[in-house]
C-alpha cells in the first residue's frame, strides 16, 4: 500500500487466504480493496486491484460497499 494510503481496518476470511482494508487518502477521501496470499508464498498478501480506484466519502460508505461487492464477506460476516 502506497504511504499516502493509511489502512483503517482490515477483514480476513474464514479461510484466512483472503482480506479486504478500508483505506483513507491523503486527500481525505477513503475506499478499500481486496488482497489475497497463498499458503505456501512466504511473500504475504496480493493486491487483487479489483476496487481500490473507488472514492467514498466516508470509512462507512466503503465499507457498506466492501460487503455488497466482496462476497466471501457477506458469508463470514466480515
Amino acid at each position: 500500500m502506497p504511504a499516502s494510503i493509511k489502512a483503517l481496518t482490515s477483514f480476513e476470511n474464514s479461510a484466512g487466504d483472503h482480506c479486504v482494508d478500508i483505506f483513507v487518502r491523503a486527500d481525505g477521501t477513503f475506499g478499500f480493496e481486496e488482497y489475497r496470499r497463498d499458503p505456501e508464498d512466504m511473500s504475504g498478501w496480493f493486491p487483487l486491484h479489483r476496487y481500490s480506484h473507488q472514492v467514498f466519502a466516508t470509512a462507512e460508505d466503503a465499507l457498506a460497499q466492501a460487503k455488497s461487492s466482496v462476497a466471501w464477506m457477506g458469508l463470514d460476516d466480515g
